[in-house]
């Protein structure tokens, strides 16, 4: 679409204060300079991913160490490690990842929504030794002025805070911009309730000069994203300075169109839609309650 075209399909309301139909026309009217030349990066390069399934909580050291290896071989250089649940794991599996990928390469922590405020800034400022790059939901998605507390104190430690995967709507997400309460935003393809909420959140962004970093830790949130990160670098922020999508290397074999991942990035789809499209086998199979996944589930609780 044109960018005339582009800005009549999202709604500004509640948002002007920070981002008028003029504004949002600028900044995609600036955006087609340099496209065709994004659009063939991303083409030959891909856009770069970040992987999450080497550190969930609960995985032993073994297996950590097995995953994280099997990812270095894979050519990931951006690693995420869950946090929160006890101080001193955290230290020791930070520091066990910190040692296997070196000191040059990006390692990100998440929470998930496990702290306090001030037990957000206590506890990240003794992981600041394996300096990460963001904390992502060190507290309620819901306390916009926690998240501005924590952002403010963790400056001089140089730790970034990342939001967003529960935001629900475009207001959200301007309040988290006009409070500086995040460093890394992250939106989520089905939280936010179309294409058009999030394009009116990518601009926010782009306005604010805050790098959009996608959540994508679900069911075809992978396959989803792609498409509204891709188009955010070739048509509106067109920088990939600290900018990286999450991935999650499970169930993409359920989709039709699953993402393409090489040497650490996503290529971009050449199917048209939105690779969203589940196999219908998957889909009988999970079906409720009659489902072969489902019937073996509900027998084993009946006996």
């Amino acid at each position: 679409m044109d960018p005339r075209k582009l800005v009549s399909c999202l709604d500004f309301r509640y948002i002007t204060d920070v981002l008028t139909e003029e504004e949002a026309y600028e900044i995609l009217q600036k955006g087609q300079v340099g496209k065709k030349e994004r659009e063939e990066q991303m083409l030959a390069h891909g856009y770069p991913a970040y992987t999450t399934s080497c550190a969930w909580l609960g995985y032993s050291d073994t297996t950590l160490k097995q995953l994280c290896s099997k990812a270095l071989e894979d050519g990931w250089t951006r690693f995420k490690v869950k946090v929160g649940a006890d101080l001193q794991d955290d230290i020791r599996r930070c520091r066990l990842i910190r040692n296997m990928i070196g000191p040059e390469k990006t390692l990100m922590m998440d929470a998930n929504q496990r702290w306090d405020v001030p037990e957000a800034v206590e506890w990240m400022a003794k992981l600041a030794e394996f300096k990460p790059l963001w904390i992502e939901e060190p507290t309620s998605p819901d306390d916009i002025l926690g998240h501005a507390t924590i952002s403010k104190a963790l400056v001089p430690l140089g730790i970034g805070v990342a939001t967003g995967e529960q935001c629900h709507n475009r207001v959200i997400f301007k309040q988290l911009l006009q409070a500086k309460a995040l460093q890394f935003l992250q939106i989520d393809s089905c939280r936010l309730g179309s294409v058009n909420e999030n394009l009116s959140v990518l601009l926010m962004a782009k306005k604010f000069d805050i790098p959009v970093c996608p959540h994508a830790g679900g069911v075809g949130l992978c396959e989803l994203v792609q498409h509204l990160i891709i188009f955010d670098f070739i048509s509106v922020s067109a920088s990939l300075k600290d900018r990286m999508c999450e991935y999650v290397d499970h169930l993409h074999e359920h989709f039709k169109y699953p993402v393409i991942i090489k040497k650490a990035s996503y290529m971009p789809p050449k199917d048209a839609g939105y690779s969203t499209e589940m196999k219908e086998e998957s889909v009988k199979k999970h079906q409720y309650p009659d489902g072969e996944v489902w019937e073996k589930l509900l027998a084993a609780q009946g006996n």
